[in-house]
């Protein structure tokens, strides 16, 4: 008992850190198929926006039609001025996944 103690002692006397701490994750949980898509539209959005921070993300859904796919987000921004939206719409090639084009619309909601 003296052992376990002193163990449980040392556990709790040491902070963990990230590389410490392991999540249990159930083996049917898959990445999204857009995930890849939303770190483009996240690094885009930081490269044309510098001096804003990214707040909230928000996959809004996908549209497929003939060769071309378009995935749309939503990403919350916030500046020393204002918070304002920025819808981005990532079109590419459904069968190469070759980027067409990146549009950006802001909005305030």
């Amino acid at each position: 008992m003296k052992n376990l103690l002193i163990t449980l002692g040392l556990m709790i006397a040491v902070p963990a850190t990230a590389a410490d701490i392991t999540i249990p994750t159930q083996q049917h949980e898959q990445t999204p198929a857009y995930a890849k898509w939303g770190a483009l539209a996240v690094k885009e959005t930081k490269q044309k926006y510098p001096d804003a921070n990214i707040v909230d993300y928000l996959h809004i859904g996908s549209e497929t039609k003939d060769n071309t796919t378009i995935e749309k987000f939503k990403l919350w921004l916030k500046d020393d001025k204002h918070e304002f939206g920025v819808i981005i719409q990532i079109t590419f090639s459904t069968k190469t996944d070759n980027i067409i084009k990146i549009d950006f619309q802001e909005t305030d909601r």
